[in-house]
């Protein structure tokens, strides 16, 4: 078969594979690059190569691979020149010099832990090729190296950019990125001339074209960020330039004796950090290497991955040995020096942790390494398996040591300045005793839903809020719009779209109740469900939306909510009403009918003019379905100008849901229970129903009870909060 041919099918596969190990991983809430490295490994003599070994050695033959290098090493450039663009000098101006002794320290302890560690496994795995001061430098390189990409990008999922621990993260990371980068430039100038002394000339060359590149280089990229700024966009010439800089620059720097990688980085690091101008080039760029080039990457080096080549009980304690050396040195250098700079004991070591990220940047040296020779293949295989370990641990162990509902995320969200009377301005609120978390994708179209919420919320009996949860999903794991600055941005700017939005609302009075909570995120349902557990609302109220694959209305990310919410939901279907006089409830005595009945209760409460119509619709040789004894006290507890609103009115019908689509045509809201009778039960052997929610006149809102110990009514009607916290059906 034509090489070329053989390429792009190998390409193919590659692609393929790893979009698909990557969603994996990522859904059990690991970083998507994690399960990209692993699915380059599954492509190697690892897994592939010893399941099918001849299948394997026909589709990855001997002379398809430098072509697989050359595109990994294009790919590799444009990584860096990314990285180096996405370094942003705003990492380096909060708790600076903690952040200097940190990163320092924690390069030191491992660079040192490594070195004494190349005493020991230089004459067990090296060859007398290769000098002990180049194998000692590569090994401290390794064990030192934090992946600032993939940290960064865990620490915008986990909502820390905006904290103490965030900052200070980022910061000893951009300058261990820094650092380490440099301390990996001299090791490869030793590698490449075999000793220390050799290297200075090397060395000296770097150091005037860094300086170079800072001064000339960064002048002559103003005046490219000036250019831009006049034109107003990122024209091809401009890229093409951009571009041209970006492959003579890592040229520059492979001649001199280091790396074509440093030069890419370089020059990205001395790009004028214009947002606008980061932002285009940053998205214009990295979909084709993130997608295309790295994944080739990833294969590369799992073609020469070779786990079998620890085939010995002491190999394997070797290999136990590299990774506690790895970890261990990462996070007591951390550690240590967090708690000496003043940093307590949890933060420190949730720093620790983070520090101890790998990822992508250590397959990065560890491949140069292996190239030049430094680290033979048995090496190269144990310091992989290091860096998945360390970086897959990252995540749990983070949570572990600091959970989410430790996390104070909202201390930097500045209250959102509404408008609200003098006489509101006085008024010294009261601890909230109701609260609504009410999902919103998307601020200017879902005005009816939060209204709805401020309806069933606020009454002058009981303090309530509010809280419109805003998660703004990613949907890649090192794109550009998953860096922190990225993250804050688009936090800002959908904190003022939920600005416009309240100041829309109803009475104005209400809006002193609402609190938006704005999140990043990259699974909605999962992290609304997470919030739901650490505030404790009494309800989630969350709009409908059509999902991706189905029509159905309790399908998709609202299916999910429904599922795994650990709270009473409501499901809101707005049919653009936006009237609250008139309210069906159709009841088939079950608790999520009980539930419809009990938030109409609410409606009526906090609302004078609102009227209830109950419906009871009986089949043929069916008894009437009787309310349940608890709902009855509470009726009767009722003020008695709320029962006067109450109607209850039964009729007979072979069809249920078209005696409720029926009644919908007269009211504005209709609250009904998922209940196979409605039509609108979660699942029914097998497959979603939503009936009513298609063929309902009026507004709709579904409800699912979670538990039926609930507080709808508690401290409203105090009396029956006891009754309330009881019903269950007869």
């Amino acid at each position: 078969m034509h090489t070329v041919i053989l390429v792009l099918i190998e390409v193919l596969i590659v692609i393929g594979l790893s979009r698909l190990i990557g969603l994996a991983f990522k859904s059990i809430k690991q970083p998507l690059v994690i399960g990209e490295i692993v699915a380059g490994i599954m492509l190697g003599p690892s897994l592939f190569g010893l399941v099918a070994p001849h299948i394997a050695a026909s589709l990855f033959p001997p002379e398809t691979i430098p072509f697989l290098n050359v595109l990994s090493q294009v790919g590799l450039i444009f990584f860096m020149f990314l990285i180096g663009l996405e370094l942003n000098p705003k990492y380096l101006s909060g708790q600076l010099e903690v952040a200097v002794l940190t990163s320092h320290v924690s390069i030191l302890v491992p660079f040192s832990l490594g070195t004494l560690l190349a005493v020991l496994l230089y004459p067990l795995v090296s060859n007398a090729s290769v000098s002990f001061t180049a194998f000692a430098l590569f090994l401290g390189a390794a064990m030192s190296i934090t992946a600032f990409p993939v940290l960064a990008r865990i620490i915008t999922e986990n909502n820390l950019q905006g904290t103490r621990l965030g900052t200070l993260a980022l910061t000893c990371a951009a300058v261990d990125d820094v650092t380490a980068w440099c301390v990996l430039a001299v090791a490869i100038a030793v590698a490449r001339t075999g000793n220390f002394f050799g290297a200075i000339p090397t060395i000296i060359e770097s150091i005037v074209y860094i300086g170079f590149m800072l001064t000339v280089g960064r002048w002559f990229l103003k005046r490219l960020a000036t250019y831009y700024r006049r034109t107003g966009r990122l024209s091809q010439l401009l890229l093409a330039v951009i571009y041209m800089a970006v492959v003579g620059s890592a040229l520059i720097t492979e001649l001199i004796g280091i790396h074509l990688i440093f030069g890419a980085f370089l020059l990205g690091a001395a790009m004028p950090k214009n947002a606008d101008l980061v932002r285009e080039l940053a998205v214009k760029t990295e979909d084709f290497v993130l997608i295309f080039l790295l994944p080739i990457f990833f294969a590369y080096s799992g073609l020469r991955t070779q786990i079998g080549l620890l085939n010995r009980p002491e190999l394997w304690l070797l290999c136990g040995l590299v990774l506690l050396v790895a970890i261990a040195g990462k996070y007591l250098g951390t550690y240590i020096a967090a708690r000496v700079s003043g940093i307590n004991k949890r933060e420190a070591s949730a720093l620790g942790w983070l520090m101890n990220t790998r990822g992508l940047t250590e397959l990065i040296v560890l491949n140069i390494g292996l190239e030049l020779g430094v680290i033979s293949p048995l090496v190269f295989t144990m310091l992989v398996i290091m860096a998945l370990v360390t970086t897959f641990m990252t995540s749990p162990l983070l949570e572990w040591t600091y959970p989410k509902r430790l996390i104070k995320l909202d201390v930097v969200e500045p209250d959102l300045e509404v408008e609200t009377s003098a006489e509101t301005a006085t008024i010294v609120e009261p601890a909230p005793s109701y609260r609504i978390l009410v999902p919103v994708a998307n601020p200017s179209t879902q005005k009816g839903l939060v209204q709805l919420a401020v309806a069933l919320a606020l009454n002058y009996k009981q303090p309530a809020v509010v809280n419109p949860l805003s998660l703004i999903e990613l949907q890649e794991d090192y794109a550009f719009e998953s860096t922190p600055v990225e993250a804050e941005r688009l936090i800002l700017q959908r904190r003022l779209e939920l600005e416009e939005l309240i100041n829309t609302l109803e009475p104005p009075i209400a809006r002193s109740h609402i609190h938006p909570i704005i999140r990043i995120s990259s699974n909605v349902a999962r992290e609304t469900a997470q919030i739901a557990e650490i505030e404790q609302p009494d309800l989630i109220l969350v709009g409908w939306h059509r999902p991706a694959f189905s029509n159905n209305r309790l399908g998709g990310r609202v299916g999910q909510i429904l599922s795994i919410a650990p709270v009473d939901v409501a499901v809101f279907v707005d049919r653009g009403s936006e009237r609250l006089e008139n309210l069906l409830v159709p009841y088939s005595a079950n608790i999520h009918d009980d539930l419809a009945l009990i938030l109409a209760f609410r409606l009526l409460l906090n609302r004078d003019t609102c009227m209830l119509q109950i419906l009871q619709v009986l089949r043929d040789n069916h008894h009437q379905d009787e309310l349940s004894y608890e709902l009855h006290k509470m009726m009767e507890q009722l003020p008695a100008s709320v029962r006067d609103r109450i109607a209850i009115k039964t009729v007979e019908s072979p069809e249920p849901i078209q005696a409720v689509v029926e009644a919908s045509e007269a009211v504005d809201l209709t609250i009904a229970g998922t209940s196979r009778v409605w039509g609108i039960e979660r699942q029914t052997l097998g497959r979603y129903t939503d009936a009513l929610a298609i063929q309902c006149r009026s507004s709709l809102l579904i409800t699912r009870r979670y538990s039926q110990v609930t507080s709808h009514l508690a401290s409203v009607l105090p009396e029956i909060s006891n009754q309330e916290s009881t019903v269950k059906q007869f």
